[in-house]
């Protein structure tokens, strides 16, 4: 199946080269491209990506929040957003992620690893690496004290289900998750496919962020 993708960047000549890379691909396509947030908003709701390739700093309208407009809906036909970064891990990487974005690929990598990076938005998985999760949970350590965030459909999770996610929030991988808790794999994958489905989540990234937002595991 082709994915659909939508390339997000004021820059003209960093659109044309993503765009020029992303369709020379047999199994991607770019079906449109937008010079700031509020275009990138306007033509994912009517064209319906798969996947918004998203600039951070732009005019009109930042990424961040046309991350959090485009996500906002529900349903198997929202849009991933994988956010493009100069800075690797800055407080606007932070911020899109918590505004729904699936994760984040570095402008100074190689160009070929952000086709990599749509293919992983667009599978559902886990874009961050355990180490870069755990960078994550890092800066969930520097921030002061928050008031957790109320997630009533937390409930629905099974005690199993709740270990699980504390373990996913602190960044074990899925082999580390079978090895902890002492299951197969394909165990591990189902344990997690169902919190994702039970809490509405698109994917680990979220997960983390939901669990330490809500108290389940904390940073110290």
């Amino acid at each position: 199946m082709t994915i659909r993708v939508l390339v997000v960047d004021d820059q003209a000549l960093l659109r044309t080269a993503f765009s020029s890379l992303i369709d020379a691909e047999d199994d991607l396509e770019v079906v449109g491209e937008a010079a700031d947030g509020r275009q990138a908003v306007e033509i994912a709701a009517r064209l319906g990506p798969d996947v918004v390739v998203m600039d951070v700093r732009m005019p009109v309208m930042d990424g961040i929040e046309a991350t959090r407009q485009i996500t906002a809906g529900q349903g198997a036909g929202v849009p991933r957003v994988l956010i493009l970064t100069t800075f690797d891990l800055d407080e606007y990487v932070f911020e899109a992620l918590r505004a729904g974005a699936s994760g984040f690929a570095l402008k100074s990598r190689p160009l070929e690893e952000l086709l990599t990076a749509i293919r992983t938005v667009a599978a559902g998985e886990a874009l961050l690496a355990p180490s870069v999760t755990r960078r994550l949970i890092a800066h969930f350590a520097l921030r002061a004290p928050a008031p957790p965030r109320a997630a009533p459909r937390l409930a629905e999770l099974t005690e199993r289900e709740r270990e699980v996610l504390a373990l996913v929030a602190r960044g074990l991988s899925n082999t580390e998750l079978a090895g902890t808790l002492r299951v197969s794999l394909p165990t591990v994958k189902t344990h997690v496919s169902r919190i994702l489905t039970k809490l509405g989540a698109r994917d680990r990234t979220q997960l983390v962020i939901l669990a330490y937002e809500s108290g389940i595991v904390t940073a110290a």
